[in-house]
């Protein structure tokens, strides 16, 4: 499970890297940028249900 959310965040990276390259030189700097913030989201949002789990985690350790 640990292994395949990092190689999707790899793959995510690898795609916005190579596409953000692209437009670049094609003078497209704006959409660049944009393409960048979307891919944080887009890691971000993956992220979301692990970083539940281990909020979860550490409210077990610590009982109220």
């Amino acid at each position: 499970m640990e292994m395949e959310i990092i190689i999707k965040i790899a793959a995510v990276g690898l795609i916005v890297a190579v596409l953000h390259q692209i437009l670049c030189k094609i003078g497209r700097e704006e959409y660049a940028m944009l393409l960048v913030l979307a891919g944080i989201v887009v890691i971000i949002m993956m992220l979301l249900p692990q970083l539940a789990g281990l909020l979860d985690a550490v409210q077990g350790v610590f009982p109220t």
